[in-house]
């Protein structure tokens, strides 16, 4: 209770403890200066120690600065660092564009994501990284570039095998638990993979998608009060992302609507008391 009305919950009463954490995570402009962890999940948590992702590196950009979301648990960076190593090899690339990591204490965002809240999640641009030298201004209004067509049922000319290969590399890597594209890609990547096909478990499909792929790490090793996500379904996930194409191409006909059935309440927003009891010691840390 000290910690919370230390916050600033105990004198504003019910209204104050009714605050949702999304103010209060938005409001942080740095990290905690604590041990780096991870509390909670990818969708209801926050993070402690995140470390920022330098704005422009040999072979990356964080994109959007204005929202200070490059923020993340070491592991992260230290994944985003070796990808784009690799992604620097492939033609026609020179690194990565980076979009939202997570805030500088992690927690519910202002607007947009769900998740990225406990600093493992991380989108990447599909747009190839051809030039590492826009400034500030500039990253604010250049956007990725889709690789969809036909509502993501198919990747359009603009994929490439290094976009394959890149994604590939992502998944290979242990400290990955799956990567979200569209439905498109995913069928793409399994009609062109050779040899082992292990790694394609990883690549899940999902809506949207398309201007960048989202990867997701699991906790670190040794992580206390972290929640990894249920692993993928076992094999290779080809048939499901096929079925996605399908029902994207031929929709199924709407379930029929009741007319009984209550409306559907609106998501509640979250206040700190819903978060990992450790996240309000993130918010007081200097």
């Amino acid at each position: 209770m000290a910690l919370v009305a230390s916050l600033g919950f105990e004198a504003g009463g019910a209204a104050n403890a009714a605050t949702p954490a999304k103010q209060l995570f938005g409001a942080k402009a740095s990290g905690s200066q604590q041990a780096p962890a991870s509390y909670g999940s990818y969708a209801k948590g926050c993070v402690a120690g995140a470390v920022q992702l330098p704005e422009t590196g040999p072979t990356w950009q964080a994109m959007r600065l204005s929202r200070n979301r490059n923020w993340g648990h070491p592991e992260t960076v230290d994944f985003i660092r070796k990808l784009s190593r690799f992604a620097a090899k492939q033609p026609g690339w020179d690194g990565l564009y980076i979009g939202d990591i997570s805030q500088p204490r992690g927690g519910p965002m202002i607007s947009g994501h769900r998740s990225h809240q406990v600093g493992l999640d991380i989108d990447i641009w599909m747009r190839p990284a051809d030039r590492l030298n826009y400034s500030r201004a500039q990253r604010e209004k250049i956007s990725s570039i889709s690789m969809r067509r036909s509502k993501g049922a198919y990747v359009n000319s603009a994929w490439s095998r290094a976009h394959h290969e890149i994604l590939k590399a992502a998944a290979k890597d242990k400290r990955v638990a799956r990567i979200f594209v569209f439905p498109g890609a995913k069928v793409q990547m399994c009609k062109d993979a050779k040899g082992d096909r292990r790694w394609l478990r990883k690549i899940r499909p999902w809506w949207g998608h398309h201007y960048h792929f989202h990867v997701r790490l699991a906790c670190p090793r040794g992580a206390r009060g972290c929640t990894d996500q249920d692993p993928p379904p076992r094999g290779d996930g080809c048939d499901a992302a096929q079925q996605w194409v399908n029902d994207i191409l031929s929709p199924p006909p709407p379930k029929p609507v009741d007319p009984n059935a209550p409306a559907r309440k609106p998501r509640r927003e979250y206040s700190l008391s819903d978060l990992p009891k450790q996240c309000a010691a993130v918010l007081q840390s200097n």
